[in-house]
This record gives C-alpha cells, sequence and structure tokens, in this order.
C-alpha cells in the first residue's frame, strides 16, 4: 500500500477524479496547502498552525501583574541564599579542616570529627550571614514595593543600600557607612545589568556595557 498520502499537506479543496483504469498509474503530486506553504508532518498529516494558541498560556485575574512580586520571591531568595551560604562554608571547612589536621598530624577518628566540625561549623556560619542579608533585602524590598506603589529599580537599589547599612548597623557608624556603599554598589551594578539585558532585548547595541 502507498504511503503518498502521508507526505501530501492538508488541504480542503476537494480531490480531483480520477478513473478507475488510471487509478493504478495516476502519479499524485503534493497540492498546496490552503493555510500555509510550511512544511507539515507526514505522519500526523495536518498544518501544524491549527495548534499555535492565540490566547495567552496562563490566566491572571484581572489587574494583575504577570509576574510573581517581591514578596513571592523573597522565599525562594532567602532559600537559594543559605543553601548557597552553606556549600561555600563547607567547602571552605573542608579545606581549612584539611590545613589545619595536617599541621597538627591528626589521623583516624579524630582527624574525621575535626574535618566535621570545621564543615559544619563555617559551613552554618557562612549560611546564616547570607540568610540574613537575603531576609534584609527581601523586608527592606517588600516594604519599599508597599510604600510606593511600583517595583523598579530605585527600590533595589534603595533595598541594597539599606541592607548594607542595617547589616553593619551595630559595628560603628564607619562600618556602617561601608556597608551602605558596598550594598549600594553592588545593587546598582546588578541594576546596569539588568538595563543592559532590556537594551538588548529592543535594540541591536545595548547601551550599558
Amino acid at each position: 500500500m502507498s504511503d503518498d498520502y502521508l507526505r501530501k499537506p492538508f488541504s480542503l479543496a476537494p480531490s480531483p477524479a480520477v478513473d478507475d483504469t488510471q487509478a493504478t498509474t495516476a502519479t499524485y503530486t503534493p497540492a498546496a496547502s490552503t493555510f500555509s506553504n510550511a512544511p507539515v508532518s507526514p505522519y500526523l498529516n495536518y498544518d501544524s498552525r491549527f495548534l499555535q494558541q492565540s490566547q495567552p498560556e496562563f490566566i491572571f485575574p484581572e489587574g494583575a501583574n504577570k509576574q510573581r512580586g517581591r514578596f513571592e520571591l523573597a522565599f525562594s531568595q532567602i532559600g537559594t541564599s543559605v543553601m548557597i551560604g552553606g556549600g561555600i562554608g563547607g567547602l571552605a571547612g573542608v579545606y581549612n579542616g584539611i590545613k589545619v589536621t595536617n599541621a597538627l598530624n591528626q589521623t583516624g577518628k579524630l582527624r574525621r570529627t575535626q574535618l566535621i566540625n570545621h564543615v559544619m561549623k563555617q559551613g552554618s556560619g557562612t549560611a546564616n550571614t547570607l540568610g540574613t542579608l537575603a531576609v534584609l533585602y527581601s523586608a527592606c524590598g517588600v516594604l519599599l514595593q508597599y510604600v510606593r506603589d511600583q517595583d523598579d529599580n530605585v527600590n533595589t537599589i534603595i533595598a541594597g543600600s539599606a541592607t548594607g547599612l542595617l547589616y553593619k548597623s551595630t559595628a560603628g557608624l564607619r562600618k556602617c557607612a561601608l556597608g551602605g556603599a558596598i550594598g549600594l554598589g553592588i545593587s546598582s551594578l546588578y541594576c546596569l545589568y539588568l538595563l543592559a539585558q532590556d537594551s538588548n532585548n529592543t535594540n541591536s547595541s545595548p547601551k550599558f556595557l
């Protein structure tokens, strides 16, 4: 049985009449699709443009934003920061533990115990530090979004600066100002990166490098 019908695109045009005597010797040529000239699947034999949805994939309530706000993103940011801090601190603990145990010529169970202690201590400390920074940044961002009733790069810069100020607020005025400057610099670089990405999506040459 011939499978020529599998290679013919779908068409609503009526097929031409063929005599019974010519049915076995006639050569069929694929008819032009009335919907598109794009190649269609030889297995399903349908126009793939029928499956393209003109409606949005998700349904949002009227007046709702089509992206998650800072409050929704805060949970993932805090959790990710804690996990990254734990991983970085754990690796640093392994390095320091190996260095200390080699210097003290410790072996066996004592060496293993010291390695575990270094990993747990430094991993938990780094995780707490990054988690605290994420909580402060998320809280400032959510508060600014609620007060200003909008979410933009200004909120990001202010939240980053406030995070640095609050985190070093108990270490003296000089370190507090230094923390705020670091937060301002990191948040400003992040905003410049976002603006560069937006310009790449609209124009061929970015405004910010």
